[in-house]
Protein backbone atom coordinates (compact mmCIF):
# COMPACT_ATOMS: atom_id res chain seq x y z
CA UNK A 1 0.00 0.00 0.00
CA UNK A 2 1.14 2.96 -1.13
CA UNK A 3 -0.23 5.76 1.19
CA UNK A 4 1.30 8.69 -0.02
CA UNK A 5 2.31 7.67 -3.50
CA UNK A 6 1.98 8.71 -7.03
CA UNK A 7 -1.43 9.81 -8.42
CA UNK A 8 -3.45 7.95 -10.58
CA UNK A 9 -3.87 8.26 -14.53
CA UNK A 10 -5.75 7.20 -17.39
CA UNK A 11 -9.64 8.50 -18.31
CA UNK A 12 -12.84 5.91 -17.84
CA UNK A 13 -15.89 6.07 -20.06
CA UNK A 14 -18.63 7.90 -18.65
CA UNK A 15 -20.93 6.46 -16.19
CA UNK A 16 -24.67 5.16 -16.21
CA UNK A 17 -27.79 5.41 -13.97
CA UNK A 18 -27.28 3.37 -10.39
CA UNK A 19 -29.91 1.87 -7.33
CA UNK A 20 -29.52 2.98 -3.87
CA UNK A 21 -27.24 0.14 -2.25
CA UNK A 22 -27.01 -0.67 1.47
CA UNK A 23 -24.26 0.91 3.33
CA UNK A 24 -21.28 -1.68 4.34
CA UNK A 25 -18.95 -2.46 7.23
CA UNK A 26 -15.79 -0.89 7.86
CA UNK A 27 -13.59 -4.52 7.46
CA UNK A 28 -10.93 -2.38 5.72
CA UNK A 29 -9.37 0.59 7.36
CA UNK A 30 -6.21 0.17 9.33
CA UNK A 31 -4.47 2.81 10.94
CA UNK A 32 -2.25 5.19 9.39
CA UNK A 33 -0.60 7.03 12.19
CA UNK A 34 -1.02 8.98 15.36
CA UNK A 35 -0.83 12.53 16.13
CA UNK A 36 1.16 13.72 19.20
CA UNK A 37 0.57 17.60 19.08
CA UNK A 38 -2.25 18.44 20.69
CA UNK A 39 -2.84 21.67 18.76
CA UNK A 40 -4.52 18.89 16.27
CA UNK A 41 -7.22 18.33 19.04
CA UNK A 42 -9.45 19.83 16.94
CA UNK A 43 -8.61 18.55 13.54
CA UNK A 44 -11.38 19.23 10.57
CA UNK A 45 -9.74 19.72 7.14
CA UNK A 46 -7.24 17.48 5.42
CA UNK A 47 -5.47 17.40 2.43
CA UNK A 48 -2.78 15.18 1.14
CA UNK A 49 -0.48 16.05 -1.58
CA UNK A 50 3.25 15.59 -2.60
CA UNK A 51 3.72 12.81 -0.05
CA UNK A 52 2.70 15.30 2.93
CA UNK A 53 -0.40 15.65 4.80
CA UNK A 54 -1.86 19.19 5.63
CA UNK A 55 -4.25 19.61 8.54
CA UNK A 56 -6.27 22.27 10.54
CA UNK A 57 -8.39 22.99 12.85
CA UNK A 58 -11.74 24.47 12.93
CA UNK A 59 -12.75 27.42 15.14
CA UNK A 60 -10.68 28.25 17.86
CA UNK A 61 -6.93 26.20 16.30
CA UNK A 62 -7.70 27.61 12.27
CA UNK A 63 -4.75 30.39 12.94
CA UNK A 64 -2.35 28.04 11.31
CA UNK A 65 -1.96 24.71 8.84
CA UNK A 66 0.01 21.61 10.03
CA UNK A 67 2.20 19.73 7.69
CA UNK A 68 2.05 16.36 8.71
CA UNK A 69 4.87 13.63 7.65
CA UNK A 70 4.19 10.03 7.24
CA UNK A 71 4.70 9.17 11.04
CA UNK A 72 1.54 12.45 11.66
CA UNK A 73 4.96 14.14 13.43
CA UNK A 74 3.63 17.69 12.63
CA UNK A 75 6.96 19.15 10.48
CA UNK A 76 5.83 22.92 9.81
CA UNK A 77 2.95 25.01 10.92
CA UNK A 78 2.25 27.30 8.23
CA UNK A 79 -0.06 30.81 8.96
CA UNK A 80 -3.11 31.41 7.69
CA UNK A 81 -3.04 34.62 5.83
CA UNK A 82 -6.18 35.76 6.98
CA UNK A 83 -7.96 36.04 10.53
CA UNK A 84 -10.84 33.22 10.22
CA UNK A 85 -14.28 32.96 12.02
CA UNK A 86 -14.30 29.13 11.42
CA UNK A 87 -12.66 26.88 9.14
CA UNK A 88 -14.53 23.63 8.73
CA UNK A 89 -12.57 22.01 5.48
CA UNK A 90 -10.09 22.12 3.28
CA UNK A 91 -9.07 21.50 -0.57
CA UNK A 92 -6.59 21.47 -2.84
CA UNK A 93 -6.60 23.65 -5.78
CA UNK A 94 -5.30 22.82 -9.46
CA UNK A 95 -2.31 25.06 -8.93
CA UNK A 96 -1.37 23.78 -5.57
CA UNK A 97 -2.29 25.88 -3.22
CA UNK A 98 -4.73 25.00 -0.19
CA UNK A 99 -8.69 26.39 -0.05
CA UNK A 100 -9.87 26.73 3.43
CA UNK A 101 -13.39 26.56 4.14
CA UNK A 102 -14.32 29.17 6.01
CA UNK A 103 -17.89 28.26 6.13
CA UNK A 104 -19.03 27.39 9.64
CA UNK A 105 -21.74 28.86 11.13
CA UNK A 106 -23.24 26.99 14.09
CA UNK A 107 -26.10 29.76 14.51
CA UNK A 108 -26.69 30.07 10.91
CA UNK A 109 -26.12 34.30 11.57
CA UNK A 110 -23.47 34.83 8.94
CA UNK A 111 -24.00 37.59 6.00
CA UNK A 112 -21.09 36.02 4.25
CA UNK A 113 -19.05 32.82 4.48
CA UNK A 114 -15.46 32.62 2.78
CA UNK A 115 -12.58 30.77 0.90
CA UNK A 116 -9.41 31.48 2.22
CA UNK A 117 -6.31 30.34 -0.64
CA UNK A 118 -3.03 30.13 0.75
CA UNK A 119 0.37 29.04 -0.25
CA UNK A 120 2.29 25.94 0.99
CA UNK A 121 5.49 27.29 0.68
CA UNK A 122 4.98 28.61 4.26
CA UNK A 123 5.61 32.19 1.91
CA UNK A 124 2.55 33.74 3.96
CA UNK A 125 0.86 34.47 0.26
CA UNK A 126 -3.06 34.31 0.52
CA UNK A 127 -6.22 35.73 -0.47
CA UNK A 128 -9.74 36.26 1.06
CA UNK A 129 -12.77 35.28 -1.01
CA UNK A 130 -16.19 35.98 0.73
CA UNK A 131 -19.33 34.13 -0.67
CA UNK A 132 -23.00 34.39 -0.31
CA UNK A 133 -25.53 32.02 0.13
CA UNK A 134 -29.03 32.93 -2.25
CA UNK A 135 -31.55 31.99 0.35
CA UNK A 136 -29.53 32.81 3.80
CA UNK A 137 -27.00 31.94 6.10
CA UNK A 138 -26.23 27.89 6.11
CA UNK A 139 -23.96 26.13 8.07
CA UNK A 140 -21.56 23.76 6.19
CA UNK A 141 -18.14 21.88 6.99
CA UNK A 142 -17.52 20.22 3.52
CA UNK A 143 -15.84 21.70 0.26
CA UNK A 144 -14.60 19.35 -2.78
CA UNK A 145 -12.62 20.89 -5.77
CA UNK A 146 -12.60 19.22 -8.76
CA UNK A 147 -10.25 19.18 -11.98
CA UNK A 148 -12.19 22.13 -12.83
CA UNK A 149 -11.34 24.13 -9.79
CA UNK A 150 -14.97 24.87 -9.06
CA UNK A 151 -15.65 24.91 -5.32
CA UNK A 152 -18.45 23.07 -4.43
CA UNK A 153 -20.04 23.80 -1.33
CA UNK A 154 -22.30 21.34 0.92
CA UNK A 155 -24.38 22.53 4.29
CA UNK A 156 -24.57 20.32 7.23
CA UNK A 157 -28.06 19.98 7.73
CA UNK A 158 -29.76 18.08 10.66
CA UNK A 159 -32.90 16.28 9.58
CA UNK A 160 -34.08 17.12 6.23
CA UNK A 161 -31.38 17.20 2.49
CA UNK A 162 -28.64 19.14 2.85
CA UNK A 163 -27.85 21.92 -0.25
CA UNK A 164 -25.35 21.84 -2.80
CA UNK A 165 -23.53 24.77 -3.99
CA UNK A 166 -21.72 26.52 -6.23
CA UNK A 167 -20.09 30.21 -7.52
CA UNK A 168 -22.96 31.66 -9.36
CA UNK A 169 -22.28 30.69 -13.37
CA UNK A 170 -19.92 28.12 -11.98
CA UNK A 171 -16.59 30.60 -11.36
CA UNK A 172 -13.73 28.43 -10.73
CA UNK A 173 -11.71 29.54 -7.54
CA UNK A 174 -9.37 31.71 -9.82
CA UNK A 175 -12.37 33.83 -10.95
CA UNK A 176 -13.54 34.46 -7.48
CA UNK A 177 -13.74 38.53 -6.07
CA UNK A 178 -11.26 39.46 -3.53
CA UNK A 179 -12.40 40.09 -1.26
CA UNK A 180 -16.09 39.79 -2.94
CA UNK A 181 -18.51 38.66 -1.99
CA UNK A 182 -19.48 36.62 -5.35
CA UNK A 183 -22.72 34.91 -4.70
CA UNK A 184 -22.99 31.39 -4.97
CA UNK A 185 -26.01 29.42 -6.31
CA UNK A 186 -28.03 26.12 -5.62
CA UNK A 187 -27.52 23.00 -7.91
CA UNK A 188 -29.73 20.56 -6.06
CA UNK A 189 -29.77 18.68 -2.63
CA UNK A 190 -27.68 15.81 -1.23
CA UNK A 191 -30.29 13.66 0.52
CA UNK A 192 -29.32 10.24 1.72
CA UNK A 193 -31.17 9.57 4.14
CA UNK A 194 -33.24 7.06 2.02
CA UNK A 195 -30.64 4.62 1.56
CA UNK A 196 -31.45 1.27 2.51
CA UNK A 197 -30.38 0.41 6.20
CA UNK A 198 -26.36 -0.49 6.70
CA UNK A 199 -25.04 -3.76 5.98
CA UNK A 200 -23.23 -4.99 9.14
CA UNK A 201 -20.13 -7.55 9.23
CA UNK A 202 -23.17 -10.66 8.23
CA UNK A 203 -25.51 -8.87 6.43
CA UNK A 204 -28.86 -9.87 4.68
CA UNK A 205 -27.85 -11.60 1.77
CA UNK A 206 -31.47 -11.02 0.74
CA UNK A 207 -32.08 -7.53 1.91
CA UNK A 208 -35.57 -5.95 1.46
CA UNK A 209 -34.92 -2.32 -0.28
CA UNK A 210 -38.05 -1.01 1.64
CA UNK A 211 -36.77 -2.01 4.98
CA UNK A 212 -37.50 1.22 7.63
CA UNK A 213 -34.33 3.17 7.95
CA UNK A 214 -34.27 4.52 11.63
CA UNK A 215 -34.09 8.13 12.39
CA UNK A 216 -30.98 8.79 14.24
CA UNK A 217 -29.36 6.21 11.49
CA UNK A 218 -30.63 8.37 8.76
CA UNK A 219 -29.27 11.35 10.68
CA UNK A 220 -26.32 9.79 11.48
CA UNK A 221 -24.92 9.00 7.84
CA UNK A 222 -26.55 12.30 6.58
CA UNK A 223 -25.49 14.92 8.84
CA UNK A 224 -22.27 16.00 6.57
CA UNK A 225 -19.06 16.92 7.92
CA UNK A 226 -16.22 16.85 5.21
CA UNK A 227 -15.54 16.14 1.67
CA UNK A 228 -12.47 15.68 -0.86
CA UNK A 229 -11.79 14.98 -4.57
CA UNK A 230 -9.80 12.24 -5.62
CA UNK A 231 -6.59 13.27 -7.27
CA UNK A 232 -7.57 12.28 -10.62
CA UNK A 233 -10.81 13.84 -10.34
CA UNK A 234 -12.44 10.46 -10.66
CA UNK A 235 -14.37 9.68 -7.48
CA UNK A 236 -15.62 12.47 -4.98
CA UNK A 237 -16.10 11.68 -1.00
CA UNK A 238 -18.60 13.24 1.17
CA UNK A 239 -18.74 12.14 4.71
CA UNK A 240 -20.52 12.36 7.74
CA UNK A 241 -19.61 11.59 11.75
CA UNK A 242 -20.63 7.70 11.18
CA UNK A 243 -20.11 6.85 7.02
CA UNK A 244 -18.19 7.80 4.10
CA UNK A 245 -20.04 7.92 0.54
CA UNK A 246 -18.01 7.72 -2.47
CA UNK A 247 -19.65 9.08 -5.56
CA UNK A 248 -18.28 8.53 -9.16
CA UNK A 249 -17.66 11.37 -10.98
CA UNK A 250 -16.50 10.58 -14.39
CA UNK A 251 -18.44 12.14 -17.29
CA UNK A 252 -19.66 14.69 -15.01
CA UNK A 253 -18.96 17.53 -12.33
CA UNK A 254 -18.60 17.23 -8.86
CA UNK A 255 -21.83 18.94 -7.94
CA UNK A 256 -23.53 17.34 -10.47
CA UNK A 257 -22.91 13.51 -9.26
CA UNK A 258 -23.26 15.09 -5.52
CA UNK A 259 -27.26 15.36 -6.65
CA UNK A 260 -27.47 11.51 -7.43
CA UNK A 261 -26.61 9.05 -5.40
CA UNK A 262 -23.26 7.79 -4.28
CA UNK A 263 -21.60 4.34 -5.73
CA UNK A 264 -21.03 3.11 -2.39
CA UNK A 265 -21.20 4.06 1.45
CA UNK A 266 -19.58 2.52 3.72
CA UNK A 267 -19.67 2.39 7.45
CA UNK A 268 -16.61 4.12 9.40
CA UNK A 269 -14.89 2.80 12.18
CA UNK A 270 -16.39 4.77 15.40
CA UNK A 271 -14.32 8.15 15.86
CA UNK A 272 -14.70 10.78 18.63
CA UNK A 273 -15.84 13.48 16.00
CA UNK A 274 -14.84 12.70 12.49
CA UNK A 275 -14.95 15.53 10.26
CA UNK A 276 -12.04 15.08 7.81
CA UNK A 277 -11.42 13.33 4.49
CA UNK A 278 -8.51 13.19 1.99
CA UNK A 279 -7.94 11.26 -1.13
CA UNK A 280 -3.80 10.14 -1.32
CA UNK A 281 -2.33 10.24 -4.82
CA UNK A 282 -2.62 6.86 -4.85
CA UNK A 283 -5.79 6.83 -4.26
CA UNK A 284 -6.05 5.67 -1.06
CA UNK A 285 -8.89 7.33 1.92
CA UNK A 286 -7.69 9.22 5.11
CA UNK A 287 -10.29 9.88 7.53
CA UNK A 288 -9.08 12.09 10.59
CA UNK A 289 -11.17 12.89 14.24
CA UNK A 290 -11.35 15.34 16.34
CA UNK A 291 -10.23 14.59 20.02
CA UNK A 292 -13.16 15.67 22.06
CA UNK A 293 -10.83 15.98 25.17
CA UNK A 294 -9.48 12.36 24.95
CA UNK A 295 -6.45 11.36 23.76
CA UNK A 296 -5.72 12.25 19.80
CA UNK A 297 -7.17 9.83 17.48
CA UNK A 298 -5.42 8.14 14.37
CA UNK A 299 -5.59 8.94 11.30
CA UNK A 300 -6.79 6.04 9.57
CA UNK A 301 -6.83 4.69 5.53
CA UNK A 302 -8.75 2.68 3.44
CA UNK A 303 -6.59 0.95 0.58
CA UNK A 304 -7.11 1.81 -3.34
CA UNK A 305 -10.84 3.57 -2.80
CA UNK A 306 -10.63 4.88 -6.07
CA UNK A 307 -9.92 1.97 -7.36
CA UNK A 308 -13.20 0.85 -5.22
CA UNK A 309 -15.11 2.93 -7.06
CA UNK A 310 -13.93 2.77 -10.15
CA UNK A 311 -13.81 -1.25 -10.46
CA UNK A 312 -17.58 -1.56 -8.31
CA UNK A 313 -19.34 -0.98 -12.20
CA UNK A 314 -22.14 0.71 -10.43
CA UNK A 315 -21.53 4.46 -11.42
CA UNK A 316 -23.33 7.24 -10.07
CA UNK A 317 -27.14 8.58 -10.85
CA UNK A 318 -27.35 11.46 -13.67
CA UNK A 319 -27.98 14.85 -11.72
CA UNK A 320 -31.70 15.20 -9.97
CA UNK A 321 -33.78 18.41 -10.52
CA UNK A 322 -34.08 20.45 -7.77
CA UNK A 323 -36.86 19.75 -5.32
CA UNK A 324 -37.15 15.87 -6.64
CA UNK A 325 -38.82 14.07 -4.34
CA UNK A 326 -36.28 11.25 -2.80
CA UNK A 327 -36.32 7.85 -3.75
CA UNK A 328 -38.28 5.06 -1.56
CA UNK A 329 -38.71 7.27 1.65
CA UNK A 330 -42.01 7.46 2.59
CA UNK A 331 -43.66 11.09 3.77
CA UNK A 332 -44.20 9.82 6.65
CA UNK A 333 -40.62 9.02 7.16
CA UNK A 334 -39.81 12.07 6.37
CA UNK A 335 -41.99 14.22 8.86
CA UNK A 336 -40.95 11.82 11.66
CA UNK A 337 -37.25 12.52 10.51
CA UNK A 338 -37.66 15.81 10.64
CA UNK A 339 -39.85 16.52 13.37
CA UNK A 340 -36.44 14.48 15.54
CA UNK A 341 -34.22 16.31 13.95
CA UNK A 342 -35.37 19.80 14.59
CA UNK A 343 -36.33 18.26 18.47
CA UNK A 344 -32.70 17.32 18.49
CA UNK A 345 -31.67 21.05 17.71
CA UNK A 346 -33.94 22.74 19.99
CA UNK A 347 -33.45 20.43 23.43
CA UNK A 348 -29.86 20.32 23.06
CA UNK A 349 -29.85 15.91 22.83
CA UNK A 350 -27.82 13.96 21.57
CA UNK A 351 -28.45 10.81 19.80
CA UNK A 352 -25.31 10.49 17.60
CA UNK A 353 -22.26 9.96 19.24
CA UNK A 354 -19.59 12.17 18.29
CA UNK A 355 -21.95 15.58 17.39
CA UNK A 356 -20.30 19.14 18.10
CA UNK A 357 -19.87 20.77 21.23
CA UNK A 358 -19.96 24.36 20.34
Amino acid sequence: MAVLGAGLTGAAPAPAEASPTAPTAPTEFSVLCTPTDPALDELSGLVAAGGRLYAVGDSGSDEAVAVLGPDCAVQQWIPVPVDPYDVEDMARGGDGRLWLSDTGDNRRRRETVALIAMSTDGSGGGSLHRLTYPDGPHDAETVLLGPDDVPVIVTKTFGGPSGIYRPEGGLTVHELAEPGPTPLEKLGELDLTALPADSGPDPDPDPDPDAPVSVAESLSRAVFTGGAVSHDGSVAAVRSYSHVHLFDVRGTSVGQALTGLPTESLVLPHQPQGEAVAFTESGDLVIASEARGGPLPPLLVLPDAVDRVRDSGVPAEGPQTEGAPSPDLSPGLVAIGLAVGFALLGGGMLLLRGLRRK
